[in-house]
């Protein structure tokens, strides 16, 4: 699994923001006994800006990757509703014109899911600060980059805030011009649970699914023993500093590592509704919830909220926990959080 994390990063750093597809053949995949009647078979492939790995166990090596096939095309399928770089998604009709009539039902459920994250982190997770983030790429990639100055924040603000953001049943709609959404915090999570889903349909109850940090699993790992997902080092350290073991649900971790606009980390993929800034509390952030869209939704939540605020909000959540790493290096848990006792070599994600 480390030269797939090493790829993934490469695959990160080619990729701005969003959910973009990337068209190619797998770039991994394998098959091996790993109990008596037992394959183990594991397929990779980039897709949304990272490296894409399941990993099912299952009678038969055909019927595992016949599975990790099906899921694959419908990881396909929502990327081509969610992503804001396909001219004809579903996202970028409603970003261009302020309306989605008959709107997928994927759609609709995760932004009615995002408003309610909203509502949740008492405004913290909010999908309209995509006019932000689009200011921060253009100022960073313009021929003289430099940091946008406070009166283009303000500006950009002022078509931000999921008020401005109507959702029903089968329609999307922006109360106020200009508003454009992002769901690259929660989409991702959503797609990983759709993949999941298709696992389960297909009988395999062993399985682990890795899209860069957004993880779900289900079951046993072989000999019956946990998966195991290691937190990556925030500040660029070889060691982990923390590892936990999954046989059901997700985790999910953002961090100012991930995608940033300039070498200092100070304007990232991660912004703050209220003041237009990226949030310089937390290095990064590790949430474990019953699904990765849950995971996906809450990690960026307690990122903007920081430390303290974000431990209080995982702890009054029903089968949450967190794990935050702080820029000073220190390490901030919520009361559910539990660690994997010590190994050697643990990997990103087995």
């Amino acid at each position: 699994m480390q030269d797939a994390t090493a790829l993934a990063r490469k695959l990160a750093a080619l990729t701005d923001l969003g959910l973009e597809r990337v068209d190619v053949a797998p770039v991994t995949s394998d098959a091996f006994l790993v109990e008596p009647h037992r394959w183990k078979v594991i397929t990779g492939r980039p897709a949304m800006g990272t490296l894409v790995t399941v990993s099912a166990i299952a009678r038969s090596r055909e019927r595992a990757a016949l599975a990790i096939g099906h899921s694959f095309e419908e990881m396909d399928r929502l990327i081509g509703l969610f992503s804001r770089f396909e001219r004809h998604s579903a996202l970028s009709h409603l970003n261009e014109t302020g309306t989605l009539d008959a709107a997928p039902s994927e759609v609709t459920r995760v932004v009615g899911t995002a408003l309610a994250y909203h509502e949740i982190s008492s405004g913290a997770f909010d999908i309209t600060v995509a006019p932000v983030l689009e200011l921060f790429r253009r100022r960073f990639e313009s021929p003289t980059p430099g940091a946008p100055d406070d009166r283009d924040i303000a500006e950009a603000l002022e078509r931000v805030g999921s008020g401005h953001v109507k959702v029903s049943r089968r329609r999307i709609r922006f109360s106020r011009d200009g508003v454009t959404v992002t769901l690259d915090g929660i989409a991702k999570g959503y797609i990983v649970d759709a993949v999941a889903r298709v696992l389960d349909r297909h009988g395999v109850k062993r399985y682990l699914v890795n899209a860069g940090g957004d993880i779900r699993s289900r079951g046993a790992k072989e000999r019956g023993r946990p998966w195991t997902v290691a937190v990556r080092d925030p500040l660029g350290g070889d060691a982990f500093p923390d590892t936990i073991h999954l046989t059901g649900g997700a985790v999910a971790t953002s961090g100012s590592y991930e995608i940033h606009f300039d070498d200092e980390m100070t304007f990232h993929h991660i912004v703050d509704a209220q003041t237009g800034r990226s949030p310089l509390h937390a290095a990064s952030v590790s949430v474990v919830a019953p699904t990765a869209m849950a995971a996906d939704a809450l990690a960026t939540s307690v990122f903007v909220l920081g430390p303290s605020p974000g431990v209080t909000l995982v702890d009054g959540l029903r089968g949450c926990a967190c794990l935050v790493i702080d820029q000073e290096g220190r390490a901030w848990k919520s009361k559910r959080w539990r660690s994997a006792p010590p190994t050697n070599g643990a990997e990103a994600a087995s």
